[in-house]
């Protein structure tokens, strides 16, 4: 990991904070598949439409090892809400789908601070409801084994997509998080000694936050913090996968304790040396693909008991 670290660092490519959002779009989106493993080939490799709950059409990708009607997960991609695409996390949720065995369904969500919050929320949550209902049907899935999972602030819409399934009363088989972003305030002992971590920098996390997040109500709203969520009895059970030298380690933890406090069951994995993103570095980073086959296996648990 300090070996990549050291890399990216003699590169000297600018701080994605002293970007404009579509530089540093631009800019992720060339570094994204850099360390990536080679992309497993699927039978189904397939580009779709969602509608919006205000009309806009939300691009899709569903991936699928083969033609049968496989449950699938849901997976919402990182980025701060403001960069990542279907593109950057392409590899990984090929990946996905070829070790778990099951079809996965990325979306586009709209970015910031074009749209800001609960925009990213609401997008997530309409493409939920259309793939656990008639939509996912229509794809040919099997929308009664439903999984939702994302990374970062993928993990966050994936955690309050949890929520909202289950007050919804739609049946959720597993909530897979890599180290998703859950509190209002960036004030845990992690982000206060890791001002400075690799790859998401307190820099960073305000650039990104300043992008997405209007006033303090919106930071304390459960959809953008889940930690702030008042009950999460009855979630789906979780498998959360965790940086250990990442910001974010901290409050991923104390999500994970809420759950277990509300009775649900939680897989927490701490992967030791490694930092923020290093789940999509497979090439050179060896615990990225533990954790890949962790959440896999996970995975595949959940959606074929």
């Amino acid at each position: 990991m300090a070996g990549v670290v050291e890399r990216m660092e003699r590169a000297g490519h600018p701080p994605l904070y002293t970007l404009s959002p579509q530089e540093a779009r631009a800019s992720y989106e060339k570094a994204a598949g850099v360390l990536e493993v080679p992309r497993p080939q699927l039978a189904r490799v397939e580009d779709h439409q969602v509608t919006s709950r205000d009309g806009v059409q939300l691009p899709i990708r569903l991936y699928a090892p083969s033609s049968e009607r496989l449950p699938v997960l849901l997976y919402f991609h990182g980025g701060g809400f403001t960069i990542g695409s279907i593109a950057t996390h392409d590899t990984l949720c090929r990946v996905l789908a070829h070790k778990a065995g099951c079809a996965v369904v990325s979306l586009d969500y709209r970015l910031a601070p074009e749209h800001r919050f609960p925009t990213a929320h609401n997008d997530a949550w309409d493409t939920f409801a259309f793939v656990a209902g008639e939509g996912g049907s229509a794809l040919g899935l099997d929308t009664s084994r439903l999984a939702v999972g994302g990374d970062s602030a993928g993990g966050t819409l994936a955690a309050a997509c949890a929520i909202q399934a289950r007050d919804a009363g739609i049946a959720v088989a597993l909530q897979m998080l890599f180290y998703p972003g859950t509190t209002a305030r960036q004030d845990t002992d992690s982000h206060r000694l890791l001002t400075h971590a690799p790859l998401l920098s307190k820099a960073l996390i305000d650039y990104f936050f300043g992008q997405y997040i209007s006033s303090r109500e919106q930071r304390e709203d459960w959809r953008f913090a889940p930690l702030l969520a008042d009950d999460v009895e009855g979630v789906a059970p979780a498998w959360i996968g965790l940086a250990e030298v990442d910001p974010l380690v901290d409050e991923g933890i104390a999500y994970a304790d809420k759950l277990r406090a509300a009775g649900v069951a939680v897989d927490l994995e701490i992967y030791r040396g490694v930092t923020h993103e290093f789940v999509k570095m497979g090439r050179a980073v060896p615990e990225a693909l533990q954790a890949q086959a962790d959440a896999a296996r996970a995975l595949a648990q959940a959606l074929f008991p």
